[in-house]
């Protein structure tokens, strides 16, 4: 390799509070531009900021995920730079003492191309500091005016920042994925990168092997995980051809144009002293007590990585269901509800969510929390399929009627209900399975009896005529016998 890459990336995470970071302004997305925008939040002379409970516990929770250090004791701290959307013409963060300290989050890699497998990867976490956000430019409601929008000035923050420790689009994507599932899944964030709630910088240099770290450059609010990998890979090719061509490259905050799939600077980047951070006189130091820790501690769900090892170990699932399972709490909730009715098939209804269930959505363009049918309708069918009353074939039949029939009820403007139940499908659509073993041998005896010359070929040991038997026997039993034992009875009866 000629050059090796080098990303850290700065996530900003919205947190789900109902009120400001420093007042009790709501933070609703979508309201009226400036009316979410408090006395604290316009920065009115004589206001002082009082610090959200909430939003420190969840910052708590975060570094618990991630087995970080938490400062017993940490500071706020004004970061002073000028733009329209600041009003105080400061930001209320964190600087030398964050509220959560060095942890790590381990991601499974998934190569953007080529045959590459997949493999695993611990990133450090450096920090993640509380912060307020600031206000919004919002460029062109009319022609040649930029207005501010304040609401969602104060909206709380945490900042997670990690170590250079990624070397690749694919790398940095992982870990922003794994991030963003690991911060829904506590319940800390919505993760809706459309609004903002979670959004991405990504520092990106590259330099020869063995040599210190080359120059970065930062890409700037990055809302999409397929726009992050695209301006990786852009930005990587941009700073070796400058540099190979005799060029320099030069620290600056920079923008993805996803219309052009090009870099381009916007100012030259700042460094901490350009900010003036000092400590902020209006708020007192935050100081957590073990009590504290032990009480977001208990608030804590089952974490991916725990659940994961769980499936593996005690459901016998292969890691890659056990990941597909907890990419979402939505999903494994869902697994969970669905095992519940019928314990002793985990494997089965994996497959059914990893492959059905998922095709099916993705079809229409869903995630999991808008499955038409219930995690208790698939159960009741997976018991049916363990108990032999359903075929595989059928089962899928009685899972198409059922999605189909739930998504007609939804739009239809009857109030009228009809019986979407899995027993009722399977009545009104024959799908039965003959589980009677004496009509099963009649069926068997019929075939033998009207076939010798293939029963002569099985029993000289030509094996592969076995399938031509069970393909008359379903044909006889219009498709509805038990294939298990209808299999039991062939070999029993063939063997003469």
């Amino acid at each position: 390799m000629q050059w090796e890459t080098v990303i850290g990336l700065e996530v900003h995470t919205q947190l789900s509070t109902n009120t400001k970071i420093f007042s009790g302004a709501s933070t609703t997305y979508g309201a009226e531009p400036n009316t979410q925008a408090d006395a604290v939040s316009i920065a009115l002379p004589g206001v002082l900021p009082v610090l959200n409970k909430g939003a420190v516990e969840r910052a708590i929770k975060f570094g618990l995920a991630v087995g970080a250090h938490i400062a017993p004791r940490s500071v706020f701290a004004r970061k002073n730079y000028f733009y329209p959307d600041l009003p105080k013409g400061y930001q209320i963060s964190q600087f030398d003492l964050p509220v959560v300290g060095k942890g790590a989050l381990t991601i499974q890699v998934e190569p953007l191309s080529g045959n590459a497998k997949s493999y695993e990867k611990v990133v450090r976490i450096t920090r993640a500091h509380l912060e307020e956000d600031a206000g919004k430019s919002v460029h062109g409601e009319s022609q040649g005016v930029t207005g501010v929008d304040l609401n969602r000035a104060g909206t709380p923050l945490l900042e997670i920042v990690s170590e250079p420790d990624m070397s690749s689009a694919a790398e940095a994507v992982a870990y922003a994925k794994a991030l963003h599932s690991l911060v829904r899944w506590i319940g800390i964030c919505d993760g809706n990168m459309q609004e903002g709630s979670f959004r991405c910088d990504v520092n990106v240099s590259v330099r020869r092997p063995g040599e210190p770290l080359g120059t970065r450059r930062e890409i700037k609010n990055l809302n999409s995980f397929k726009f992050m990998q695209q301006a990786i890979d852009y930005e990587v090719q941009w700073q070796i051809d400058t540099i190979e061509n005799g060029g320099k490259i030069h620290q600056a905050t920079i923008l993805f144009d996803a219309d052009k799939g090009t870099t381009h600077a916007m100012r030259n980047k700042e460094e901490a002293h350009d900010y003036r951070y000092f400590p902020d006189p209006d708020l007192l130091p935050l100081d957590i007590t073990p009590a504290m820790l032990e009480q977001v501690r208990d608030t804590l769900p089952e974490l991916p990585q725990a659940k994961q090892s769980r499936y593996v170990n005690d459901l016998g699932l292969s890691a890659y269901d056990a990941s597909i399972l907890t990419a979402s709490r939505e999903m494994a909730n869902f697994f969970e509800t669905v095992l519940a009715a019928v314990p002793n098939d985990a494997k089965m209804c994996a497959n059914w969510l990893i492959g059905e269930v998922s095709a099916q959505l993705n079809r229409n363009g869903l995630d999991i929390t808008q499955c038409q049918i219930t995690p208790q309708q698939l159960g009741d069918m997976l018991k049916r399929i363990a108990d032999g009353t359903l075929s595989n074939s059928g089962a899928k039949e009685v899972f198409r009627t059922l999605w189909t029939s739930l998504e007609a009820h939804a739009t239809a403007s009857s109030s009228a209900t009809a019986d979407l139940s899995v027993d009722a499908i399977i009545e009104a659509k024959g799908l039965k399975q003959v589980s009677d073993s004496g009509a099963i041998e009649k069926i068997v005896d019929e075939i033998i009896s009207a076939n010798p010359a293939q029963v002569a070929e099985y029993r000289s040991g030509k094996e592969k005529v076995f399938g031509f038997f069970v393909g008359l026997a379903m044909k006889a039993s219009k498709g509805k016998a038990n294939p298990a034992q209808l299999n039991e009875v062939l070999k029993k009866k063939l063997a003469g």
